[in-house]
């Protein structure tokens, strides 16, 4: 069996995983007429418009991992952010036509699907890449975990957007922080580094921790909790982590937020960390 330790320990994401989608179909429930309209921070989406795209990803990882059912590719040479994006526009420009009411109804409807059959997935088997954490198959329980992520970002944006506060408790984001920092060894693949040195994030703030990268004899390797006598430790707070990773924000302005000691080198590769598929600056 392939040895994902280097991601660090395992989660269960599930069960705040299904309180999120409560929360989010609640939160679209109390939503008013032009509230659906507001602009969000993704480019050319509305409110509305992000509500159908997470009905989207809700289809298509039943049609695809549940039903077996594989319809769309990406195209000779198309690199796969610029697919995802070209086939998540077309999926929102298709659902415009669908009312609010109807695509509450929808969501609701589907989310319990989701939940459901996450429940019948073994954790711990390897499926497919979760892309932002490396080319490599990973194990199902960070794939469910991105995917939370995805969705409570999702939901941040639509609060944000609408002047609703969002699931900013530890209990809801503490597990996105540490969903987002699997991808810091995949962040430093490229940074040469000798073998036990120690790179540490802190992330302050309700709902974060320490963070430990060690360069290991083939890849650099991630675990809870502090570094001894690390070669560089950044520092962040919870906020800035999650834009971050998200690219709500970018390297340099979290630089401009963040407090470094040791190796500047190190921790600015670290600043690039991306945990969502990113196509670039115009990307979702």
């Amino acid at each position: 069996m392939t040895d994902t330790s280097w991601l660090g320990p395992p989660v269960d994401v599930r069960p705040v995983f299904a309180e999120q989608q409560a929360a989010f179909i609640d939160l679209l429930r109390r939503l008013d007429g032009d509230e659906w309209d507001r602009p969000t921070v993704c480019p050319g989406w509305s409110v509305k418009d992000v509500a159908a795209h997470v009905l989207g990803d809700h289809v298509g990882r039943l049609s695809i991992h549940r039903d077996g059912f594989h319809a769309l590719h990406p195209r000779d040479g198309e690199a796969f952010p610029v697919f995802l994006d070209r086939i998540n526009d077309a999926w929102v420009d298709a659902a415009r036509r669908i009312s609010p009411p109807l695509l509450v109804e929808l969501l609701a409807a589907i989310a319990d699907q989701i939940i459901a059959f996450w429940r019948t997935v073994d954790l711990d088997a390897l499926g497919g890449p979760v892309r932002w954490a490396g080319p490599e198959p990973h194990p199902y329980w960070l794939d469910v975990a991105r995917e939370y992520t995805e969705f409570w970002t999702h939901q941040q944006q639509i609060c944000e957007a609408t002047g609703r506060p969002g699931l900013t408790d530890p209990h809801y984001v503490g597990p996105v922080i540490d969903t987002f920092l699997r991808g810091l060894p995949y962040t430093l693949r490229d940074v040469a580094a000798p073998q036990d040195t120690g790179f540490q994030l802190t992330v302050t703030g309700p709902g974060g921790g320490d963070w430990t990268c060690t360069r290991g004899p083939d890849r650099w390797q991630l675990r809870r909790g502090p570094h001894p006598r690390p070669a560089a430790r950044l520092e962040l707070d919870v906020d800035t982590t999650w834009r971050l990773c998200t690219r709500g924000i970018t390297p340099d302005q979290a630089a401009e937020r963040a407090r470094v000691d040791g190796d500047r080198h190190l921790a600015a590769a670290a600043l690039r960390i991306v945990s969502i598929i990113w196509s670039g600056p115009a990307g979702r």
